[in-house]
């Protein structure tokens, strides 16, 4: 298998593997908490019990009940696998390879009824959808630095962060479209393909 469709587990230590397995499990517990009896009425001690974990331990791994939500283990591969493509290849082009292939692992990692549990809680609970909006910062500075390698640029300059945070507002909106259409049978990473095209091509 090529590194590049590795899951990111198959790349970690022992010790990596433990941590990640116990994310897993927080994560996990939470998703089937929330289906059983609701957002609001699930607590960060009901989340640690059925995880086999302490509320610290939680709290350790994801500072609010919102980031259990919206944390996944996909950022790093997206960076990682947008800096190894061709130097010469358009960079919109490199977005749309990396990001319909980060989507492709993601998908198949995770159930599919968790994947829409997750994006319909960001479009439904406004404590998510809120926290969501304070993440996407974190991920449009990190295509700041990979923008600035390409380019030449500074990391800080407006041009950048301008252009960074237009595809992430346009892949956030690609998911918020996909969770409030859910029954209609939409493919995300198609939706994500023709938000990046928007970007680049206008309407």
């Amino acid at each position: 298998m090529e590194a590049s469709a590795q899951t990111p587990e198959a790349r970690l230590g022992l010790r990596e593997r433990k941590k990640l397995k116990t994310r897993l499990a927080i994560r996990e517990a939470t998703y089937r908490l929330i289906a059983e009896q609701g957002y609001d009425t699930t607590t960060v001690e009901q989340i640690a019990e059925a995880a086999e974990v302490s509320p610290s331990t939680v709290f350790r791994y994801f500072p609010t009940k919102e980031d259990i939500v919206l944390t996944d283990e996909f950022d790093p591969v997206l960076e990682r696998e947008l800096r190894a493509r061709p130097a010469d290849e358009s960079l919109i082009d490199s977005l749309r390879h990396v990001i319909d292939h980060s989507l492709q692992l993601a998908l198949e990692s995770e159930d599919a009824e968790v994947t829409r549990l997750r994006t319909r809680l960001q479009v439904e609970v406004p404590a998510v959808r809120s926290r969501m909006m304070e993440s996407m910062s974190v991920t449009g500075r990190m295509v700041c630095r990979v923008l600035a390698d390409r380019t030449g640029r500074d990391a800080g300059d407006l041009e950048v962060r301008v252009y960074a945070m237009s595809v992430v507002g346009a892949l956030m909106e690609a998911t918020m479209y996909w969770a409030e259409h859910g029954d209609e049978g939409m493919d995300l990473r198609e939706l994500s393909v023709r938000a990046l095209d928007t970007l680049q091509h206008g309407l």
